[in-house]
């Protein structure tokens, strides 16, 4: 049971004309017995709260940023008309900020043996399921006195994915594949280890790519033209470990890497390219193997959608035993991981030669723009001691680096919105030079 304003606002009053004109017990009584009458008889007029029947529709996945609207349908199956506040119990990060409160709440009126639908909006601030498990129902009488209040499970998920920003610079970069692949231009030696085809000799043509015997059955000069590999393998092993969950402006360094990897991901299995998922810290918290390329990139967002950074020292050593063991041929590794000078030279370092010898190993890092504007801090004590520290920083990110380059690595390291096309771009680049 619940009392309402009313139920208060009336009390007050008669206490007060009580005190006024009846400072004794008939008074006291004279006031609140019927106030007890009026409310007992509120509660026995509203709808039951048991007899309700509650089902649930609409979407189950959404991503990052957008809208999705969950349908609950109220079935007043009692002999008494249903008036009534409905509170939705979804998480707090299921509705923008500032908004929870309000938008989960609804008010019904249902006639008896009718039924209604309420259409609850979500925008989930961060990925991952959000569940509704309970609806909490208070039902009023008619004189607005006293309510029956009771809860129903109506259990909903609404999975959050990654919001894929990356995926404007797929259009671009598929152009740059088209060309490597010669759909839009004349192929040439170097652009590919694969042979294509047989053309006419034009000038200027790499006399390494004539076809001498081709040219001996025809009475014109015949080249071979090349095309990038297809049916590599691509594994893309993202590290959840402690260096992941650093927040770079508003997302930590995770969603930042899960970004470039959908990206880059798209793009490879365009190519005609393998690729499988792999994320670890000292277990493996997420794997996608095997997915034929049209169920690829769901499988990857619904993979990542859960995924969060984990307080933990990565493991290098099972890291990289476990990346062997998923890709037991020689495939394209890319470590999504950090730069920090410790981390690098303690944990990757060390196993490094594992991976460079059997695998072709690209690192891409997230970089902070914000010791760049450190960086180039003037003008006050205070910034020359920025910029001193944010020079010091970059000198140890170029020192690690060149370290990983001497080992075979090729390194990617830039800034969060920048990270996903430059992936791309080094992932061609590996492509044009036949290095996968």
């Amino acid at each position: 049971m619940a009392l309402t304003g009313r139920t208060a606002l009336i009390a007050a009053l008669g206490a007060l004309l009580t005190g006024l004109l009846l400072p004794n017990w008939t008074g006291i009584l004279a006031v609140n017995i019927p106030l007890a009458l009026a409310i007992l008889c509120d509660l026995a007029l509203a709808a039951p709260v048991r007899k309700l029947r509650f089902t649930r529709s609409g979407d189950t996945s959404v991503r990052l940023g957008e809208q999705a609207h969950v349908n609950l349908t109220a079935d007043n199956a009692s002999n008494r008309p249903l008036r009534a506040d409905l509170r939705d119990a979804w998480p707090p990060s299921s509705w923008p900020t500032g908004t929870g409160p309000a938008a989960s709440r609804h008010q019904l009126g249902i006639p008896s043996g009718e039924r209604r639908r309420l259409i609850t909006t979500l925008r989930p601030t961060r990925r991952g399921d959000r569940r509704s498990e309970r609806i909490t129902v208070r039902s009023y009488g008619p004189f607005g006195l006293a309510a029956r209040q009771g809860h129903h499970q109506v259990p909903w998920t609404v999975r959050v994915l990654p919001p894929f920003t990356s995926r404007k610079h797929l259009p671009a970069k598929l152009a740059r594949l088209r060309e490597l692949d010669g759909r839009t231009s004349v192929l040439t030696r170097g652009e590919g280890t694969e042979f294509d085809s047989l053309r006419e000799y034009i000038p200027g043509d790499d006399t390494r790519s004539i076809d001498w015997r081709a040219t001996a059955r025809q009475s014109t000069v015949a080249v071979r033209t090349w095309r990038p590999e297809r049916d590599r393998r691509i594994l893309l092993v993202l590290d959840t470990g402690r260096t992941s969950a650093g927040r770079v402006g508003d997302a930590p360094r995770l969603d930042a890497a899960m970004d470039a990897a959908l990206l880059l991901a798209a793009l490879a299995t365009r190519a005609g390219d393998r690729v499988d998922l792999l994320a670890y810290d000292r277990r493996v918290r997420a794997s996608v193997q095997g997915r034929a390329a049209g169920d690829l990139l769901p499988a990857l967002v619904n993979a990542l959608a859960t995924l969060e950074p984990e307080l933990v020292e990565t493991d290098a050593r099972g890291l990289a035993a476990t990346a062997l063991r998923t890709a037991p041929r020689r495939s394209l590794v890319v470590l999504l991981t950090g730069l920090d000078a410790a981390a690098v030279e303690e944990g990757l370092l060390p196993i490094l030669p594992r991976l460079t010898h059997r695998h072709t190993v690209l690192l891409a890092s997230v970089a902070d723009p914000r010791i760049q504007e450190m960086a180039e801090s003037r003008g006050s004590l205070e910034g020359v001691y920025e910029a001193a520290a944010g020079a010091q920083a970059q000198s140890e990110r170029r020192r690690t680096a060149d370290r990983l380059r001497r080992h075979g690595v090729t390194v990617v390291d830039t800034t969060p919105s920048e990270l996903a096309p430059a992936l791309a771009d080094a992932y061609l680049a590996l492509k044009a030079s036949g290095r996968l």
